[in-house]
């Protein structure tokens, strides 16, 4: 499967028959009990607007086009309707070629050592850049008080896994090498990502888990991806299946990009979950949303992580969907989750 940040208003699909029951919302803060469909809370009110919104546009969907028209869709409603006016206010930013790999320093207005942060944009491993995260690397930047370097990691299909990755494991390297150039401790660096950017970053992580040294000291992942597998059974694909922004024809369009014919698709390198250890990875949040048909993987991943003895602070912020860090000019709730999500982070830093 492949995964997205928030969809592109010209590329995605939705279903009337998944509209909110009514448009009240709330937010849960702890890790969830099984449960089923009657126990859902309903939609929130201004992201079912914006579903409703999207609706009308009678668009196709985004599995129906090339990846071209997913990305020029996806800028178009990242950054074409961004208002800069609510953009997170930082002391500087600065373009930089780590290693060669594109990538965006943001230095928050705080003065001395800081933690430093690696982000990982989402987009399904094939759309999403550093314009159409500059939001998400600027708020997390605000909130946690860190520098961060957010990597413009090569997309497929034309550089398919594990090129991304690749990239991705440089940028962390080179970040953890050059720390006196970023935040300047060493002892205060994370990762973090969304939904595929959540994937990378536990990738990752993994990967740097042997290294010497300096070493990662939390992850952040958003509504991540963590399972490729043919076969694999999570309800929420079914229950989240349409109609959320997301959706599961887009997750299989996006895995035909992703990964190569013939690729072993229960490879820890690609599908997180199935990392046969993961004992020794930095605490982590883990962050899910009830309309996310990711959800129930990202919390089959959570408590794997538990299992292995790692420290987890994980949320199921029910009433929201995928792409919601993104949603937070729109919605009360996903600002609140945002606000959340970066504290926590910001705790397990130091």
């Amino acid at each position: 499967m492949g995964f997205a940040a928030v969809a592109s208003q010209g590329s995605r699909s939705t279903s009337s028959g998944c509209r909110p029951r009514r448009l009240e919302y709330y937010v849960v803060r702890s890790a969830p009990e099984p449960r089923t469909l009657e126990d859902n809370v309903p939609l929130d009110p201004q992201i079912a607007g914006l579903l409703a919104l999207m609706e009308t546009n009678g668009a196709p969907p985004l599995s129906q086009g090339t990846p071209e028209q997913a990305r020029a869709g996806f800028r178009m409603l990242s950054v074409g309707m961004r208002d800069p006016a609510t953009l997170a206010p930082v002391r500087s930013t600065e373009d930089v070629l780590p290693g060669g790999i594109p990538a965006r320093i943001y230095r928050p207005e705080v003065d001395g050592t800081v933690p430093t942060v690696v982000f990982l944009h989402g987009g399904g491993f094939v759309i999403g850049d550093l314009e159409t995260h500059d939001d998400h690397a600027r708020l997390i930047s605000a909130e946690v008080g860190a520098v961060v370097l957010s990597v413009d990691y090569r997309l497929a299909p034309e550089h398919p896994w594990p090129a991304g990755l690749e990239d991705c494991i440089a940028a962390t390297r080179w970040a953890l090498t050059h720390i006196d150039e970023l935040g300047g401790d060493s002892a205060r660096v994370g990762i973090g990502g969304d939904s595929a950017g959540g994937n990378l970053s536990a990738a990752v992580a993994l990967e740097l888990r042997g290294d010497e040294g300096p070493h990662l000291a939390a992850l952040l992942l958003i509504y991540p991806g963590t399972d490729f597998e043919d076969e694999a059974s999570h309800p929420s694909r079914e229950e989240n299946a349409k109609g959320y922004l997301l959706t599961v024809d887009d997750m299989l369009w996006f895995g035909e990009q992703y990964v190569p014919k013939g690729a072993d698709r229960r490879d820890p390198r690609l599908s997180v979950l199935h990392a046969p250890d993961l004992s020794g990875l930095p605490p982590a949040v883990v962050a899910t949303a009830e309309y996310d048909p990711l959800r129930d993987e990202g919390e089959a991943f959570a408590d794997a992580l538990e299992n292995a003895g790692v420290k987890v602070v994980r949320h199921r912020y029910d009433g929201l969907i995928h792409g919601f860090f993104g949603l937070g000019v729109l919605s009360p709730a996903a600002a609140a989750a945002v606000r959340e999500l970066c504290a926590d982070f910001k705790q397990l830093l130091g």
